[in-house]
C-alpha cells in the first residue's frame, strides 16, 4: 500500500515535469515519501516542498526546477546487500554522472552514495535522474 502511494507521487511529479509546470499537489502522503522528497531536495533536483497536516490526510506541495527526466518508485521490494550497491546502480540508472537509487536501510532512507559510504543494505524505494 505505501510504495503505491510513493508510486503515484512520484509519477505525478515527472508527469508536472514535463508539463512545465512549477509546482504540484501530492496526495495521500506518507513519511518515506516525505523521506525521498528530502533526498531530492538535497541533491538539487526539487527546489522546495510543504507538508500540510500530516496527522490527517494531508498534502505535499512541491517546487519543481525541471531537473527530472524519469522518477519511478519500485513496488516489488528488492533487497540489495551494501557489495551490489553499485552494481545495481549501474544497471538502473542511464548514466554514470547524475541520477540516485534511495534504499531504506537500518539507518533510514538513503541515496546509494550515502549507504555506500556507511556501509550498509536494504531495500530499494526507487530512483530518480
Amino acid at each position: 500500500m505505501g510504495r503505491r502511494i510513493l508510486n503515484n507521487a512520484l509519477s505525478a511529479i515527472v508527469n508536472a515535469e514535463r508539463r512545465g509546470k512549477a509546482t504540484v499537489n501530492l496526495q495521500p502522503i506518507s513519511t518515506v515519501m516525505a523521506s525521498f522528497l528530502k533526498i531530492m531536495k538535497y541533491r538539487g533536483y526539487i527546489k522546495d516542498f510543504q507538508v500540510y497536516d500530516p496527522h490527517r490526510v494531508g498534502r505535499i506541495t512541491v517546487q519543481l526546477q525541471g531537473r527530472i527526466t524519469d522518477c519511478r518508485a519500485l513496488t516489488y521490494r528488492q533487497d540489495l546487500k551494501a557489495n551490489y550497491i553499485e552494481e545495481y546502480k549501474t544497471r538502473t540508472l542511464p548514466t554514470r554522472q547524475w541520477g540516485y537509487v534511495v534504499i531504506t536501510t537500518p539507518n533510514g532512507v538513503l541515496d546509494h552514495e550515502e549507504a555506500v559510504r556507511q556501509n550498509v543494505g536494504g531495500q530499494v524505494l526507487g530512483y530518480f535522474h
